[in-house]
């Protein structure tokens, strides 16, 4: 295992535009931790996963190569004169791969010591090599060429095992312990007066879905009388429609700062960087699919722990059977809420990416980087073994 590739992949045209460090000072975080900057990217929408692992990865012993911008590349199969031959995504990577580059590398392991990063759901990847008319997206993952490459990605599919999810980038990439410690201090002393939040779009439709229904409960719980002492609001509603929160933290991590629980329904796919948003604001994560976190980031939050740290409400009960979150909630006795907040404090440093070229004293905390490449090693060792037996 001498050589490992590192790959980088973004299906979005936004990935043209920003690849910047992660290392811009926000004036505007300030007020949240009082008298301290806070280091932060505030503009990295999720295809931009690849810019906290591209500085860090010179850190490793990982080989590298100019990096393929799949995203890019993937332009001509989704809006140009090649749209119908989208199965056709990344054969010509395959091809520089396995006969220009260094031939002797790939057919050393055919690909098993080999790992990419893609920062977009697996599904926009994943469209049939066969099918005649697509439909959405590239077969890039679906080519038997790529089988054998660990792939990680914000949002995996359940079988492929290839497949690995990791945590969204957030807007928090501290440079050293002073600044992460004063942000955990933060976190710890926040009042919470609010019981829930959601940040996120859609439910305006009339047809029954989870962010309708919770849309709902918000504003009607505006005028309800069910709402304890502890709590001056039950529910906060942030509208982040048309991309008004990509830009803005402030918008959305305030409000998850004065929150117990922050709800993290799915859209038009399970996962959402709103959920490593609020952990790092000490805000208890509610799902309503198990799709949305525990199969996906098994190497990141504490299998088999969830209760400890989460809430889970099936999405049914609510849209379909009439279960309002707020009793949910408000059922939890608050000994076991501050237990769960320490919970989720302890992970904090598990999904966040520390600015590169952090001080020595923050690296001896594993970030998201350390524990996605570890766990990425692991697996490689252990097909590389598996290989070699058969």
């Amino acid at each position: 295992m001498k050589t490992i590739l590192y790959l980088i992949a973004a299906l979005s045209l936004s990935s043209l535009l920003v690849f910047g460090p992660v290392n811009s000072q926000q004036p505007d975080l300030d007020p949240l931790v009082p008298n301290r900057p806070v280091y932060a990217r505030a503009d990295l929408p999720p295809p931009h996963a690849r810019v906290p692992m591209s500085h860090r990865r010179s850190r490793r012993r990982l080989r590298r190569l100019p990096p393929y911008y799949a995203g890019i590349d993937s332009l001509r199969y989704l809006y140009g004169s090649d749209v119908n031959s989208s199965f056709e995504h990344g054969l010509d990577l395959f091809q520089f791969l396995k006969h220009y580059d260094s031939p002797q590398i790939w057919e050393n392991h055919q690909g098993h010591d080999h790992f990419l990063v893609m920062a977009r759901p697996a599904w926009d990847f994943s469209q049939s090599v066969s099918c005649d008319q697509p439909i959405w997206g590239t077969s890039f993952l679906e080519l038997p060429e790529f089988y054998n490459i660990t792939a990680l990605i914000l949002e995996s599919r359940t079988w492929p095992w290839q497949e690995q999810a990791v945590p969204y980038p957030t807007s928090f990439h501290p440079p050293n312990t002073a600044l992460f410690e004063a942000w955990m201090t933060r976190v710890r002393q926040s009042r919470r007066s609010t019981l829930m939040v959601f940040a996120g779009g859609g439910g305006s439709s009339s047809s029954p879905n989870i962010r309708r229904s919770i849309r709902l409960e918000c504003e009607n719980s505006a005028n309800s009388s069910e709402i304890n002492d502890e709590y001056s609001k039950s529910c906060e509603f942030i509208d982040c429609s048309n991309g008004v929160c990509e830009h803005d933290p402030i918008r959305f991590m305030r409000p998850m700062l004065q929150s117990d629980f922050c709800l993290q329904p799915p859209g038009d796919t399970p996962t959402r960087r709103s959920t490593f948003d609020g952990i790092i604001a000490g805000c208890i994560p509610v799902f309503f699919e198990n799709q949305s976190a525990k199969t996906q980031y098994t190497w990141h939050l504490p299998e088999g722990k969830y209760n400890d740290f989460s809430v889970y409400i099936p999405k049914e009960d609510v849209v379909f059977k009439g279960v309002k979150i707020l009793d949910v909630l408000l059922g939890i006795p608050k000994d076991k809420v501050r237990r769960m907040r320490e919970s989720v404090l302890d992970i904090i440093p598990r999904v966040m990416y520390r600015k590169h070229g952090s001080s020595p004293g923050l690296k001896t905390k594993k970030d998201a980087f350390d524990i996605a490449v570890e766990g990425t090693l692991q697996r490689i060792k252990g097909r590389l073994q598996q290989v070699a037996v058969h």
